[in-house]
């Protein structure tokens, strides 16, 4: 028997245990649901939380989140010219036993060049994902207005009701390649806790989902397989800038009766 097929016996063993892990980790996907490069962040518990939300009548309500890691797409933008932006798809799921509505917040941060992007609505370039993503129109992918118009109806056992929407952020620092984007909106849950700036306030602060992820490669070349999510999606509460007078803003005195 020649060396190379001593070498072509030994490597079948190792095909054959590599394709195993193939079918397996393929198998485990479809079992969860899944589809390729598509994750999930289902509702955790946090110790703010003011119910149990695994309760039935829980007064805390918190959506599921499915998400693909973000994708660079360029597109040329009336009165901008051409621009590279990021988006993310993602499904929102109602297993709660009553329909909410989820009234969005993207914030895209990024850590190692510091700096905060908000979703924007930037038709063209939604028109642009649908092209790649539902070019059928089926999904009936919407924005972060589009989506908070109808209440995400409630799912049942074996009849998931997933309703498709984009993220879209313009003008990330190219040179960042660690961030996170945190999705507010997917539940009611809220606290207060001491400002520190200002002992007399309270910083409110939202149950929200933290998403994070890195990026390889350089500023010059983008490209989706460079964007990775980074376990496990968390859930955080998060402060925000609600403004409550008497909570986080002074309350305003009563207008004095005019001096007669």
């Amino acid at each position: 028997m020649t060396g190379a097929n001593r070498l072509s016996k030994l490597r079948w063993p190792y095909a054959l245990g590599l394709l195993a892990v193939v079918v397996f980790v393929a198998g485990y996907g479809m079992a969860q649901g899944l589809r390729p490069n598509e994750r999930e962040a289902k509702p955790q518990i946090n110790v703010q939380d003011k119910d149990d939300i695994r309760k039935a009548d829980s007064k805390i309500w918190v959506l599921e989140l499915k998400f693909y890691d973000p994708r660079p797409i360029t597109v040329d933008i009336p009165g901008r010219g051409r621009e590279l932006c990021w988006y993310m798809k993602y499904q929102v799921l109602n297993n709660t036993p009553d329909p909410h509505f989820f009234i969005p917040d993207f914030e895209l941060v990024t850590h190692d060049k510091p700096g905060l992007y908000r979703d924007q609505v930037l038709p063209k370039v939604e028109e642009a994902i649908k092209q790649i993503e539902d070019p059928t129109g089926y999904l009936d992918i919407k924005n972060s207005v589009t989506i908070a118009s109808k209440p995400i109806p409630v799912s049942k056992p074996g009849l998931p009701r997933p309703v498709t929407g984009v993220a879209i952020w313009d003008d990330v620092n190219p040179e960042s390649n660690r961030y996170s984007i945190f999705v507010s909106g997917l539940s009611n849950g809220w606290s207060l806790a001491e400002d520190p700036a200002n002992p007399t306030m309270q910083v409110i602060r939202r149950k929200t989902l933290q998403l994070n992820f890195r990026r390889v490669g350089d500023r010059y070349y983008q490209t989706p397989e460079e964007i990775k999510f980074v376990p496990p999606a968390e859930w955080i509460y998060r402060s925000t800038n609600a403004r409550i007078p008497g909570i986080n803003v002074a309350e305003k005195a009563p207008p004095q009766a005019p001096k007669k």
